[in-house]
């Protein structure tokens, strides 16, 4: 069953009004928790990758990662 546009935008405006109730502190908390998610999932995503590297290996590749990331939004 694929959604409708009509299904996606009324979850979107559920969302956004859901965040628009939230403290300034409560938004932090969920960009906190949102980085930590994108965090996991992409060195789930550098151990599917690279199934031989260790712990270490998978910290570094995603420091190179987010630092690319970085480099890239700093970008005019």
């Amino acid at each position: 069953m694929q959604p409708t546009r009509e299904l996606a935008d009324a979850l979107f405006r559920e969302q956004v009004e859901a965040s628009r109730a939230m403290t300034v502190e409560q938004r932090i908390v969920a960009g906190m928790n949102l980085f930590e998610l994108a965090c996991r999932v992409t060195a789930d995503g550098i151990r599917h990758q690279f199934p031989e590297a260790d712990e270490a290996e998978v910290s570094r590749m995603l420091a190179e990662r987010l630092a690319l990331a970085r480099r890239l939004e700093e970008r005019p």
